[in-house]
């Protein structure tokens, strides 16, 4: 009997690693959450201030994680990065959050997106449509589907690396290309309407709307508890760009190419949300009104339903907008989702190496991918589908990510202090500046989470979530000694 292989397969170069970085952070997210970044600022000047400062910090954490990867170029990145600057108890916290929420929660909410735009050709998948329910709890043809999209792709990546990369590489470049195309003609169109100049007549007299159209003067401290708030969305889009760190294992010369996929993907993310946003600022008024008629008189602030991307094309294209971003968002939560289960799956497989996770998600297959947990991801996944709580649960762990990407900056360090002789192939980019920065903005921001009345429950929900995972640990520890 052939004996499973016991180590990865390198085969994905810079190319791909990139890909992985940028596919993974681009869902549906610069499509929505604009709508409500507006009505939290109400100005041109700071919505785009607010992109362009989680930009910042998101390349300026990924500079930073690229020395740990270089010393670390082995499957489970994060994990392996908390764990071996702190201890196993944070790496086990930091891995349950990251299962039970985090990666398993945004699996999960990105296949319903897919399966709400794929509604628009196949109206049978609208989540009224019922199929069982006992009590409150149903299954509707929309959660069947997405659950499919998501056992459909976990068995492609168990086929091997090779096949998920393809996925992955044509999915993100098809979808990258799609923006850029509404980048340019948005833009375009927009300096000749003039739009563009309106939105930027009173660009930092910021506001607060409310969706019964009043207008609240914002200033001060106001002001930059919602500029605080209004990243909640910003953030959330530009998530997952750390995902690539999980599979060190293939990656071509990882202590090289992971440093550089890391910064080239999320600056090309960066560059294309920023862009993207002055798309939208080109095509439409950014406050409007809750009441209006159509999407000018709505704006950015007021879209139906919040789909900026839809009423922005609609401006271009009429009434075909529908179908044609309806086809852009299955291809970016598609492929999105793809780079999300590739790469978690390799996560569960580090602690399963650790002892802290399913002694069975430890192993590779005949493909020299590890099967057991892509389908024990898949299985949670599907399972936060029927849920229904996976969005309110995603909220609540907003925060449990931001705080751990501060520790594992930190860890930079404490391993400086810790291991001054280890081999560091890449440095930290301007160390300690570039990562203290990181520290302090992103902890001003959970700050902020925490005393927001707007947040401080989910925070705290998130707190609570991640903190369940310590008595977890000692539990698993007691069986084992005993």
């Amino acid at each position: 009997m052939e004996k499973d292989p016991i180590d990865f397969k390198r085969s994905l170069g810079l190319i791909d690693s990139t890909l992985i970085v940028s596919g993974s952070m681009i869902g549906s997210g610069i499509f929505i959450v604009t709508a409500d970044m507006s009505r939290n600022v109400g100005s041109s000047g700071w919505l785009l201030f607010t992109w362009i400062f989680t930009g910042i910090i998101t390349v300026a954490a990924a500079l930073s994680y690229g020395e740990l990867a270089g010393m670390m170029p082995k499957a489970g990145g994060q994990f392996v990065y908390i764990e071996r600057a702190y201890n196993k108890l944070l790496g086990f916290v930091y891995g349950w959050t990251v299962f039970t929420v985090i990666q398993s929660g945004t699996i999960a909410a990105v296949a319903v997106a897919f399966t709400k735009f794929t509604a628009v050709f196949i109206p049978a998948l609208n989540p009224e449509n019922v199929i069982f329910s006992i009590g409150s709890f149903s299954i509707s043809t929309s959660s069947v589907f997405a659950m499919g999209s998501i056992i459909l792709l976990t068995y492609i990546n168990s086929l091997g690396v090779e096949t998920g990369k393809w996925i992955q590489n044509i999915f993100t470049s098809t979808k990258l290309l799609a923006l850029l195309a509404i980048i340019v003609i948005g833009i375009a169109f927009g300096t000749n309407s003039g739009m563009l100049q309106q939105n930027f007549s009173n660009a930092w007299e910021a506001v607060s709307l409310g969706t019964d159209g009043s207008v609240i003067p914002l200033t001060g401290l106001a002001l930059v508890m919602a500029i605080g708030v209004s990243m909640i969305g910003s953030l959330f889009s530009a998530d997952a760009w750390n995902n690539v760190t999980f599979i060190a294992g293939e990656i071509k010369d990882p202590k090289r190419n992971i440093p550089l996929s890391l910064f080239f993907g999320t600056l090309i993310v960066t560059t294309i949300y920023v862009l993207c946003n002055i798309a939208y600022l080109s095509l439409l008024p950014i406050q409007g009104s809750p009441a209006g008629q159509d999407v000018i008189e709505r704006g950015i602030a007021f879209a139906a339903y919040d789909r900026v991307g839809t009423a922005a094309t609609e401006v271009l294209f009429g009434s075909i907008s529908v179908t044609i971003m309806a086809v852009l968002i299955m291809v970016s939560t598609f492929g999105c989702n793809n780079g999300l289960i590739l790469a978690g799956a390799r996560l569960y497989y580090a602690m399963a190496k650790e002892g802290v996770f399913l002694k069975q998600a430890g192993e590779l297959n005949k493909n020299q991918v590890p099967a057991k947990a892509l389908w024990v991801q898949c299985a949670w996944a599907c399972a936060l589908c029927l849920s229904g709580t996976y969005g309110q649960l995603l909220n609540y762990c907003t925060f449990g990510s931001l705080v751990f990407y501060i520790i594992t900056i930190v860890g930079i360090f404490i391993l400086r202090k810790k291991e001054p002789t280890t081999e560091r192939p890449y440095k930290a980019f301007g160390y300690p500046f570039v990562p203290a920065f990181y520290i302090v903005a992103t902890s001003l921001i959970c700050l902020i989470l925490l005393i927001d009345p707007k947040t401080r429950m989910d925070t705290g929900m998130g707190v609570l979530i991640a903190g369940l995972g310590v008595p977890v640990y000692y539990l698993t520890r007691r069986k084992k000694v005993n």
